[in-house]
């Protein structure tokens, strides 16, 4: 019996001889005056290679794709910056604004205050102006007594 290889041929089986084509490229088109070209200028070259068992596997080399040098940018970005600190600029103008709201509310309610008890002082001492009975203040004192007034004239 015969035990297949590695490959998945039986041991003694021979392979019949492997004739590789190469392509033949085409002649480039002509692309019309409106149209880009979009196939490449030149064809890459084709690469056989015989592997341990014998076959052998033909394809085109590619070059390695190389990337653009990165250019180097900051880690972050001014932009995202500027707009941080226009956020913490704004949080701060807020919170001044609340405290500054505040003082005015305070320095109103303290104002009110002031004009109640001036208006309680005030009062007061007119109160005890008016009903002070401490005697005479001088001045002219008049005791009217029966008054009569005939024809637009007084007689006391």
């Amino acid at each position: 019996m015969n035990e297949p290889t590695a490959y998945g041929r039986p041991a003694g089986h021979t392979t019949a001889a492997v004739e590789v084509h190469h392509p033949t490229p085409l002649a480039p088109v002509l692309p019309a005056a409106s149209l880009v070209p979009a196939q490449p200028g030149t064809i890459p070259a084709l690469t056989s290679i015989v592997l341990p068992d014998g076959r052998v596997v033909t394809g085109y080399t590619l070059e390695p794709v190389k990337p653009e040098p990165v250019v180097a940018k900051p880690a972050v970005s001014r932009t995202a910056v500027n707009i941080a600190l226009g956020g913490i600029g704004f949080g701060a103008v807020c919170g001044g604004l609340v405290l500054l709201t505040t003082f005015i509310a305070a320095l109103a309610a303290l104002i009110h205050q002031f004009v109640i008890l001036a208006a309680v002082i005030f009062g007061g001492w007119v109160a005890v102006q008016v009903f002070s009975a401490s005697g005479h203040r001088g001045g002219t004192t008049v005791n009217i007594r029966k008054a009569v007034i005939k024809r637009n004239k007084f007689y006391g």
